[in-house]
């Protein structure tokens, strides 16, 4: 995970669970998850439109 062993992880967890409280960790994950999903797919629409173009630009010439 990342090159962290099991202590950091947990030093980081707790330093999270500080900082945000057990409330806040929920919709965190949830937004955090959503802006990932939402990257991904602007990533995969990006390509499709890339191919796209380059099937209209052999189309051209």
């Amino acid at each position: 995970m990342f090159g962290l062993g099991m202590g950091e992880a947990l030093i980081i967890l707790a330093v999270v669970l500080l900082i945000f409280g057990g409330k806040k960790l929920p919709q965190l994950g949830k937004s955090m998850g959503e802006a990932i999903n939402n990257f991904k797919k602007g990533l995969n629409e990006g390509a499709k439109d890339s191919d796209k173009e380059k099937i209209e630009d052999k189309e051209n010439k």
